[in-house]
């Protein structure tokens, strides 16, 4: 057997993405000491505490207006399951956590959907999950946003177009309820 033959099986590592926004960002600098486009490694038994206090948090804002403990993120797996998962847990007293459309209140948790939006006062973060298997640790991956995360709230919703391409948003529909028909009848 040559060495390549003998060499362990490498095993991929679960990747938590998250892309940070805050609109104050370029004058208050509230990011400035998270370490951005660098993959790090956590060991999986330890919990990902982000917040102002740099004793307790490895993820730092530095701003006044965070909690000392804003959230934390727990790694696990599934019972009776292959599959590993994040679990968010809202730390602050004062401040509400919105995940998706999930408001949680303080210690209330719930498991990170593979990709969702974290917001908690102008905050923005972007969370994605990238899978693996390895047992022992996970990364972060971190971003900068330039443009707000949540720009969809300034979109036009958009209305699926028919087949035929007309919008019956554009003529009222006079109390005309829509109708099936076969295409091969006429």
């Amino acid at each position: 057997m040559t060495s390549f033959e003998e060499a362990e099986t490498e095993e991929t590592v679960t990747c938590l993405h998250m892309t940070f926004y805050h609109p104050r960002q370029e004058d208050k600098m509230m990011f400035r000491c998270l370490n951005f486009c660098k993959r790090e490694q956590v060991r999986a038994d330890e919990m990902a505490k982000f917040g102002r206090d740099s004793n307790v948090c490895h993820y730092n804002f530095m701003d006044t207006r965070v909690s000392r403990i804003q959230f934390s993120l727990q790694f696990y797996r599934k019972l009776n399951s292959s599959e590993f998962c994040f679990e968010i847990k809202n730390m602050s007293k004062k401040t509400k956590l919105l995940v998706d459309q999930t408001e949680l209140g303080y210690l209330n948790k719930i498991d990170l959907p593979w990709k969702c939006i974290i917001c908690f006062g102008d905050y923005q973060i972007l969370a994605e999950i990238q899978e693996g298997e390895s047992v022992d640790y996970f990364e972060t991956y971190l971003h900068l946003a330039e443009v707000p995360i949540l720009q969809e709230r300034c979109l036009p919703s958009l209305q699926p177009v028919p087949e035929n391409g007309i919008s019956s948003s554009l003529f009222p529909s006079q109390g005309k309820s829509p109708i099936e028909i076969d295409e091969n009848e006429s």
